[in-house]
């Protein structure tokens, strides 16, 4: 009897009991992670004219007393990476995302812990050992999880300076319902990117999964 090659037990267990799924998940977990960390405190050090430091009290401070969390920021000018695409601006967030729920840090905590776990469980149950792509995806949701968390516990708030299409507004005169005309007026950051990534990964992979799975 010919032996089981061994790629063969591996294909189709759960995610969970397979070495390389770990190692993707873990990998692309660090890197995202890492990349998202040393832009912000890239960004924070050189986007503006002096290296600008975010002190948790501070900001703790400002928003208990009424005052504009990112007041201590100074003023700047946009570092333009790509004309009409692409600058970095610095913007301390202290709600979630594009800055909902202002001054409810601990929620957000708790509810990034919860979304983190959850990660966890798609991974494990859900997944299976060859499907490195969906790892990889639900890596970039737990490192983009990580980095926003990381802030909110350090900081009381989210570092962004991710502006993409700088002064690009709605066709036709159109405005947003809440008012504005800027495509894009939110700033935010990579680990916002990750997050994005991944769940379009997710979803890409949902639609072309079989439908019994």
């Amino acid at each position: 009897t010919a032996p089981m090659s061994n790629e063969g037990p591996s294909v189709g267990v759960p995610a969970c009991r397979s070495v390389r799924a770990w190692l993707v998940l873990g990998l692309v977990v660090v890197l995202g992670l890492a990349s998202d960390l040393w832009t912000k405190h890239a960004a924070f050090e050189r986007v503006a004219e002096v290296p600008v430091r975010i002190e948790r009290d501070r900001v703790i401070e400002l928003f208990e007393s009424g005052r504009s969390v990112g007041s201590d920021i100074p003023l700047h000018a946009p570092r333009v990476v790509i004309p009409g695409l692409l600058e970095l601006t610095l913007v301390q967030n202290p709600g979630a995302v594009f800055g909902m729920g202002a001054g409810k840090r601990w929620i957000f905590v708790g509810f990034t812990v919860a979304a983190l776990a959850f990660g966890l469980l798609m991974f494990g149950r859900w997944t299976r050992s060859h499907e490195w792509g969906s790892h990889a995806a639900i890596g970039l949701l737990i490192a983009g999880g990580l980095g926003n968390l990381y802030d909110r516990v350090m900081y009381a708030c989210v570092r962004d300076f991710i502006h993409p299409l700088p002064g690009l507004n709605l066709p036709l005169g159109w405005s947003w319902p809440w008012g504005g005309r800027e495509v894009w007026p939110y700033v935010s950051n990579v680990a916002d990117l990750w997050l994005l990534i991944g769940i379009g990964i997710l979803l890409v992979h949902g639609m072309r999964a079989p439908k019994k799975a």
